[in-house]
């Protein structure tokens, strides 16, 4: 009765019972409710007693390397907001990017439409719980360096960054290259970043799997060699 919002007073009446023992049912049978249904864990894994890791690895390291390339995490408003920025060119991207939130902690998932990009974006307190790479001013004018729980678990999985990595701010082409008036055509991958911090991280995870790669420019790194655009291939995949 009172769950459906009756008051005490005529609950009182229609059992014929003092308001008192009203009240102590009612709140012994809520605690009851209680310890026979638990509250859900605490669904940010930073805020949990034991301050644990996310619960999927790897959608969590393809999401921090969106965030570090097309991202940005907005503290000033009332509730902080992640906002990535997928080109409207690759749908595939979009939905991965959305489902990626959902399994590292959206409950809900909004896509905003602006022009030539869609802003794929979620309001929660704890994703600065989740990525503490967050700051004033632009990444690569500021230090971006992985929090002590976020090393173990970016080296547990990189492929998984990797692939945030490239589908961010890289790219995978077909290289051209004319030799003794012929052409030869080859694929390799392409990944760009202002941020040297950023560069590095891309850097050690390729060394992780023994990928071999170099700069071309002070901004440009280059995987070319077959092998190697092979096996990034099998962690990478396809960008569309």
């Amino acid at each position: 009765m009172r769950d459906a919002g009756i008051p005490f007073g005529e609950v009182c009446k229609a059992l014929g019972l003092p308001r008192g023992t009203v009240i102590h049912w009612f709140y012994g049978e809520r605690a009851r409710r209680r310890l026979l249904n638990p509250p859900e864990p605490a669904r940010c894994p930073r805020c949990r007693p034991e301050a644990g890791l996310p619960d999927d690895p790897e959608s969590y390291c393809y999401l921090l390397d969106l965030y570090l390339g097309d991202g940005h995490l907005v503290t000033a408003a009332k509730v902080p907001v992640l906002r990535i920025y997928c080109a409207d060119a690759w749908p595939g991207l979009i939905g991965e990017c959305e489902r990626a939130m959902l399994a590292v902690l959206a409950k809900r998932v909004q896509r905003v439409q602006k022009a030539g990009c869609v802003g794929v974006q979620s309001y929660s307190n704890h994703w600065p719980c989740l990525f503490p790479q967050h700051g004033p001013g632009r990444k690569h004018e500021r230090p971006i360096y992985l929090a002590d729980w976020q090393r173990p678990l970016v080296d547990a999985n990189p492929g998984s960054f990797l692939r945030g990595l490239i589908h961010s701010d890289g790219c995978r082409v077909t290289n051209r290259v004319v030799r003794a008036g012929k052409a030869y055509f080859y694929p390799r991958y392409m990944f760009s970043n202002e941020s040297t911090d950023i560069m590095e991280l891309c850097q050690h995870a390729l060394d992780q799997l023994g990928i071999g790669w170099r700069m071309c420019r002070r901004n440009m790194l280059s995987v070319a060699r077959k092998e190697d655009v092979a096996e990034l291939d099998q962690h990478v995949g396809p960008k569309y």
